[in-house]
C-alpha cells in the first residue's frame, strides 16, 4: 500500500519483511489473516482479471454493522479522500499525505469504473469493477523506481473489497445477527522473473497495513451503528 518510500525506510522495512517471510507458517498466516478456509478458497469479484496470479492474499474481519454502514467507508478510500484507516503517520513518513477520515463524507461516496484511487499524490490504482454496497475492485501497480520511472511495473495487481453476510455469507447482505464480513483480496501476477523479489516483501508490508485498515473500518462502522 505504500508507494515510493524513502530509501532508508524502504530498505529497513523490506529487510524485516523478508525475514518474516522466511518462516513458512508466518507467511501463510499473513496471507490469510482473519479469513476462513472457505473465504480463502472461494471466489471474489475481480479474480477473473488475473486468473493466473502468482501470489494471492485473502484477509477478512467481522464487523458488527450493516453492510450499508460498512460500504460508506470503502467507497471513500484513497489519498485525498477518506484515507486508508491504517497507520497514517507511517504512510506520511514516505510522503503519502494520508489523513484517514473519522466520518463518511457524502462528496466521496460516488465511485465509478475508471476513477483513480490514489495511494500517494503521484501514484494511483484504477477502479475496474464496482457494485455499490457489495464490492470494489482496484487495479494497477507501482513502478519499482516510483511514479516517474520509465520502466513499467514488473507485476500486475488487483485489490478487491467484498461485503458478505456475517453469518450466512451472502454477498452484500447482512448476516442473521446483523453483522457483515469484509473480505479483502490482493492478487499479484508476475510479469518478470524478478517480480517475486519485490512482491514477496511488499506483501508482508501490505499485511501490516491491511490488518490495521480492516480494524480501522470495523471501529468506524461499529461506532456509526452505536450512534444510530
Amino acid at each position: 500500500m505504500t508507494p515510493r518510500p524513502a530509501c532508508p525506510v524502504r530498505r529497513g522495512v523490506l529487510l524485516a519483511a523478508a525475514a518474516l517471510l522466511a518462516l513458512p507458517p508466518v507467511r501463510a498466516w499473513m496471507l490469510r489473516w482473519g479469513a476462513t478456509s472457505a473465504e480463502v478458497t472461494g471466489p471474489v469479484p475481480g479474480d477473473d482479471l488475473l486468473p493466473g496470479a502468482d501470489l494471492v492474499s485473502t484477509r477478512a474481519i467481522t464487523i458488527d454493522a450493516r453492510a450499508e454502514d460498512v460500504w460508506g467507508w470503502i467507497a471513500q478510500l484513497g489519498q485525498g479522500r477518506g484515507g486508508f484507516y491504517s497507520y497514517d503517520r507511517l504512510e506520511n513518513l514516505v510522503g503519502c499525505d494520508i489523513r484517514s477520515s473519522g466520518t463518511i463524507v457524502p462528496a466521496w461516496q460516488d465511485v465509478a469504473v475508471g476513477d483513480a484511487v490514489h495511494l500517494h499524490p503521484d501514484v494511483a490504482l484504477t477502479v475496474v469493477q464496482v457494485e455499490p454496497g457489495r464490492s470494489l475492485v482496484l487495479r494497477g501497480a507501482v513502478p519499482v523506481g516510483g511514479a516517474d520511472s520509465p520502466a513499467p511495473p514488473p507485476y500486475d495487481f488487483t485489490w478487491a473489497f467484498t461485503l458478505r453476510g456475517g453469518t450466512n455469507g451472502t454477498d452484500g447482505a447482512d448476516g442473521s445477527d446483523g453483522s457483515t464480513r469484509l473480505v479483502v483480496r490482493e492478487r499479484y501476477a508476475y510479469l518478470r522473473r524478478s517480480a517475486a523479489l519485490i512482491v514477496e516483501p511488499v506483501s508482508a508490508v501490505s499485511w501490516f497495513m491491511s490488518q490495521r485498515m480492516l480494524r480501522g473500518i470495523k471501529e468506524r462502522a461499529e461506532a456509526l451503528t452505536r450512534t444510530r
